[in-house]
This record gives C-alpha cells, structure tokens and sequence, in this order.
C-alpha cells in the first residue's frame, strides 16, 4: 500500500488512547478529522455551512438496516450529496458536495490502518486492515496465516461476517472486503455470496 502512494498508520497509535489520535471513541469508525478537511478540500463550490450539512449527512444512519445504510452510503459516494447553499446573489439553490475527487485523485487522502480496533455492542474486534478514503473506511481485509492448516479464504470470511455482526457501524462504509490465506485471495462486497 505504501508503494501506492498510501498513508500507513498502527491502529493503536490513532486510537482513543494513542499517540496520533484520530478518533474520539473505540466505536467511531469514521476519521473525521480527515473526512471534514477532504469535504472542505473537494467542495470549495459550496459554503462552509453547505460543506457542513454533507459531513452530517453522510454520518448519520437513516436506517437500522446494515444493507441499506450501506446502500445510501454507495449513492452518497457515487452520486454525490444533495445540499442547499447561498448563491452570491443570495438565492438558495440546490447542489452536491462531494466525498471523493474523482477528477483529480491525487485531491484523495488514502489512509490503511493495521489493527484498527472497534469496540461496538460490548464486543470489541480488530480487522487486520481497513482502508480509509478520505476518512471513510471503504475496504477491510482479513488474513489468515499461510502456515496454518486450517486457515482458508472462507475462514477469513466467516471472521468479516462476525465482524460484520459485531461491529456493524465499520460496514455501513464499506465498498470492498478482502480475505486471504496466503495463497489465494477473494474479494467481493458486503452482498456477495
């Protein structure tokens, strides 16, 4: 990842308790610090307060489902969010912030954290990497050890789906999941079979 031009961070050292921290609390899964300056960044078209709104917007969960939290979350990414903002002559009209700087990639904050730890619901998991777009964390990888025997891809698997049930809140961002043994690896989305 380094080699690709990412930032790679140790999940302790941005944790809560860490010596980079980047997070207020073990169960926020999001970067904000990061997330903000990126909406800040891409959007210059929009107020502060229109910038504002799409931070809100993006954060909040409008359903209890995972499925279609991370739905909206493709749609807001994909498709930009809708806000409203002060035109100079001061009528309000529509428009759309942006999470991601798809005309200029090199506008995007890549981040991979290793051992970034969640604590949601009383359980308390670590992915072995999540990767962080702009804040977000669109990918998360699971490794298993090449020496073990019973190590596979699907036990790789069967470990994103306890997470997935665990700590929900890291999937309602997701784009990508990864599982490797070593040798072979899969990929799919949250909805692959």
């Amino acid at each position: 990842f380094h080699d690709l031009g990412y930032e790679a961070k140790f999940g302790p050292d941005i944790a809560p308790d860490g010596k980079q921290k980047e997070r207020e609390n073990w169960n926020d899964v999001i970067l904000e610090g990061r997330l903000k300056a990126a909406i800040d960044r891409i959007n210059t078209h929009l107020t502060a307060d229109a910038r504002e709104d799409a931070l809100r917007k993006v954060k909040r969960a409008d359903s209890t489902s995972l499925l279609l939290s991370n739905r909206r979350f493709h749609e807001l990414l994909a498709n930009g969010i809708d806000v409203e903002t002060r035109r100079t002559e001061g009528r309000i009209a529509g428009d759309k912030a942006w999470l991601v700087d798809f005309e200029h990639p090199e506008n995007n904050d890549w981040l991979v954290v290793n051992q970034f730890a969640v604590i949601e619901n009383g359980h308390s998991r670590r992915p072995d990497l999540v990767v962080f777009l702009n804040g977000l964390p669109v990918a998360i990888f699971e490794f298993k050890n090449p020496a073990d025997e019973q190590a596979t891809t699907w036990s790789a698997l069967e470990q994103l789906r306890t997470y997935e049930a665990e700590i929900p809140s890291l999937f309602h961002f997701n784009e990508l999941l990864v599982v490797s043994d070593g040798t072979e690896a899969r990929l799919g989305c949250l909805t692959s079979p």
